[in-house]
């Protein structure tokens, strides 16, 4: 049995489109960036909000911060996507509303950006609270007895190191959410996947169509991950300076006046 692989297909002009259909498959490709770029932007602040949250001594707090993360990260990505679709618009009529008069292709992209950054949230603010615990307990106590703020200890001192130590998963999940953003096909949504899809479907080029979004995939994904690079937990640059200075540890030149110790001074403390 011969397989029907032709790649001369892809310079085919597209169904309904004077461009060719690789170019029409590379125009899906724009949507599942934007869509991975926005929704990663909105997991990374609600994953670092939530995941600060969960550690917090305040167990109201902490408990609606679990039962977030708990919630998005059990339930299947594609159910979740459904209920925003399908069901929520039920509960909110201005927002029906809009999507009935709004071109489809917005309605979809908003969508897909609440649900994959909300999914993406919570395994984002698990990995905030595991790069939280693993920040060793005496700079907390350390920042204290310098004069820092329970707020500003998090700011300038756990926080920093947390995310610098948590930089590799973050850079996993922005590659799964290149995978992810697939599910939009789902509700329409003309993203990579889809376009591939339809140009298999109107050619039977299957082979042509997934290997030209293969080869565009691996290039996403490729491209996240060269943002991750190995950086020392602890950069010398970003430690209190002698004169008692608070700097804080993502922005260096940034400095709090803190106290100032003398030499003096610690003798006669002696």
């Amino acid at each position: 049995m011969a397989l029907n692989f032709d790649l001369n297909s892809l310079f085919e002009p597209a169904l309904l489109s004077d461009e060719p259909w690789w170019s029409y498959i590379l125009g899906g490709a724009g949507w599942t960036v934007a869509l991975m770029l926005t929704s990663f932007a909105l997991a990374l602040v609600l994953g670092i909000i939530v995941g600060t949250l969960r550690t917090s001594q305040n167990k109201f707090l902490s408990t609606i911060c679990e039962v977030w993360i708990e919630t998005f990260r059990n339930i299947p990505l594609i159910v979740q996507i459904f209920v925003w679709f399908f069901v929520v618009p039920e509960f909110i009529p201005w927002y029906k509303d809009w999507m009935n008069t709004v071109d489809p292709v917005y309605s979809q992209f908003l969508t897909a950006f609440i649900c994959m950054g909300f999914f993406t949230s919570s395994r984002v603010a698990e990995q905030v609270r595991a790069g939280i615990a693993s920040v060793p307990k005496g700079l907390p106590n350390a920042a204290k007895a310098l004069g820092f703020t329970p707020i500003q200890t998090y700011v300038y001192v756990i926080l920093p190191l947390a995310m610098r130590l948590i930089v590799p998963p973050l850079t996993s999940e922005a590659m799964n959410l290149v995978k992810n953003t697939a599910v939009a096909l789902t509700i329409g949504l003309p993203e990579l996947t889809m376009r591939a899809n339809e140009m298999g479907e109107n050619t039977f080029q299957f082979f042509a169509a997934y290997i030209w979004a293969t080869i565009i995939y691996i290039v996403i994904a490729t491209t996240s991950c060269a943002s991750s690079r190995k950086r020392a937990p602890f950069p010398a640059s970003s430690l209190p300076s002698k004169r008692g200075d608070k700097r804080c540890l993502i922005f260096p030149r940034l400095r709090i006046p803190g106290p100032t110790f003398s030499k003096a001074s610690s003798t006669q403390s002696n």
